[in-house]
């Protein structure tokens, strides 16, 4: 396990704006204009909808299949170079889509995609874990889980504006030419400071997984859980929305609300993560989404599902981070940026479990049932992360 001690090399949040804050909200920008315009791109193209979903996905698979070699990549060439590379290859796979409406090569470019931005996340969160004490070690995971959340909110309102101003082609342009900009920061960040970790030979991705099995599966399933449950509310909130009747305008405000409330309380989640401990942000935000997962499986009005959005906003706002602090808590110093690739990968596989649980239990038991279904996995997942875990906060 990593050394608890307060390293007198460590750096304060102001410092890491430049190396991480800005190149991950300006690199992610460009990511968040392609949520609504990809999709529409596709369809308006002429793929089929399963053409369609198969490119969307692709993404995901690439950040799953690209994790571990991704991480070994970072502990021999070192986090500032990966990210370098990752945002060059986000931008150029992200600019070149709209040369292209084969398939296969839109399949092959979100793949680049989705293996480029598990690089651009492990290499800020190697940064943090190397250059940040566990004392602000929370507030600063969870100010990279906000630059996420900043740029899933500007960056839809960015592509929808460009799309029906300029055309797709000078969309995926700009959004490819807005992540090259996240390089500037980074390049004006200066040499990097010491770290605080002991200077021990970095493990590659397969002896690291070797040597520390145990902690990756007792520490990874946490986020297999969270993140199935996160995706997999984007899925049945919707089609409960749509089963009651509500317009696509209403469901999207109350997914807006949940957004707002997380770029509310992300430094909420930090600051407690750090003052009171991992436990006190985690479980009353997990609580509160399972909260609000029950409130949605029994919703039949507006007035219920915009308050079980709010309340599932709420408690994922005060975890904002969470799972990135982990991670960084358990991370070894002989393999952190492998270590790290393994959390991801089991929260990426998350990410493809969420929608298809929605799928098979709300074919057998209703979209209802598929919301309970959500909230008890993240039961399972509290009650792992207190008896099994425990608070990786220690002094």
């Amino acid at each position: 396990m990593r050394s608890q001690a307060t390293a007198p090399h460590e750096v304060t949040l102001a410092r890491l704006v430049a190396p991480v804050y800005l190149p991950m909200v300006i690199g992610t920008i460009g990511v968040g204009v392609l949520i609504p315009v990809l999709p529409l791109y596709l369809t308006d193209s002429g793929l089929s909808l399963g053409l369609a979903s198969v490119v969307l996905a692709s993404v995901g698979l690439g950040a799953t299949i690209g994790g571990l070699p991704v991480g070994t990549l970072v502990s021999r060439l070192g986090d500032r170079a990966v990210l370098f590379v990752s945002l060059v290859m986000i931008a150029a796979s992200t600019a070149a889509l709209g040369l292209t409406t084969t398939a296969i090569a839109l399949v092959a470019l979100r793949l680049t995609t989705g293996v480029s931005n598990i690089g651009l996340r492990l290499a800020c969160q190697t940064y943090v874990t190397r250059h940040v004490g566990i004392g602000r070690r929370g507030r600063s995971m969870a100010m990279i889980g906000g630059s996420f959340r900043f740029s899933a909110l500007l960056g839809p309102l960015l592509g929808g504006w460009l799309v029906d101003t300029t055309g797709y082609t000078t969309t995926f342009a700009v959004a490819g030419g807005l992540t090259l900009i996240g390089l500037l920061p980074a390049l004006m960040a200066g040499p990097e400071p010491p770290t605080i970790t002991s200077p021990q030979r970095q493990f590659g991705a397969i002896k690291a997984i070797r040597t520390h099995w145990r902690v990756v599966l007792v520490g990874g399933l946490v986020p297999l859980l969270v993140m199935a449950v996160r995706e997999g509310r984007f899925v049945v909130l919707p089609l409960i929305g749509d089963d009651i009747g509500l317009s696509p305008t209403v469901v999207g405000a109350v997914v807006s609300v949940g957004t707002a409330a997380d770029l509310v309380l992300f430094p909420v989640a930090g600051w407690i993560m750090d003052r009171f401990g991992r436990l006190s942000a985690m479980v009353p935000g997990f609580g509160l989404v399972a909260v609000g997962l029950v409130l949605l499986g029994l919703a039949n009005s507006t007035t219920t599902i915009v308050l079980a959005g709010t309340v599932i906003g709420i408690g994922n706002g005060l975890s904002s981070g969470s799972m990135l602090t982990l991670g960084s808590d358990l991370a070894p110093d002989d393999s952190t940026a492998p270590f790290l690739a393994a959390m991801a990968a089991m929260g990426n596989a998350g990410r493809m479990v969420g929608p298809l649980l929605v799928g098979v239990v709300g074919a057998v038991a209703g979209l209802g049932g598929a919301s309970f279904a959500l909230a008890g996995v993240l039961v399972a997942a509290i009650v792992w992360l207190v008896v099994v875990i425990g608070e990786t906060r220690t002094p």
